[in-house]
């Protein structure tokens, strides 16, 4: 038996025919599978799993960035702190009146209660007071 050429091109175009529509067939039984799979609960523990290192990865980054934020950020607030007590001089009060309990004793109350200017001599003694500045809008203060 001979197959002619004619034959032969229909055999082919039967052929593909055919299985251009079985794999659209099974195209669509895979995806409606899929999609079953994916809207049941046993898809949220496997997503959950296969997330857990990409969560832990993130969790680490960002410890590492907070512990990189705290330490700069109480590294200035000492620093603002150490500036603060130069300036105001209560690490050299509290230097000097750590041999004399009583003297220690009334010079943190002076510093409690705000009178560290008087001890020290700060500048705020010789400028004036401010006056609240006036505003020319409808007679706002």
């Amino acid at each position: 038996m001979e197959i002619t050429a004619i034959e032969l091109i229909g055999l082919a175009v039967f052929w593909s025919f055919f299985y251009f529509f079985l794999s659209h067939y099974i195209a669509g039984l895979s995806r409606d599978a899929w999609v079953e799979y994916i809207r049941s609960p046993e898809s949220d523990e496997m997503l959950l799993e296969a997330l857990d290192p990409i969560v832990n990865e993130i969790e680490d980054r960002m410890h590492d960035k907070l512990e990189a934020f705290q330490s700069s950020f109480f590294g200035s607030l000492g620093a603002a702190s150490k500036k603060i007590d130069q300036a105001t001089g209560q690490a050299t009060i509290k230097a000097v009146t750590k041999d004399n309990p009583i003297l220690g004793f009334v010079a943190e109350y002076l510093m409690k209660r705000g009178g560290i200017g008087d001890l020290v001599g700060s500048d705020s003694q010789n400028t004036p007071p401010k006056q609240p500045q006036k505003s020319e809008k409808l007679g706002l203060k």
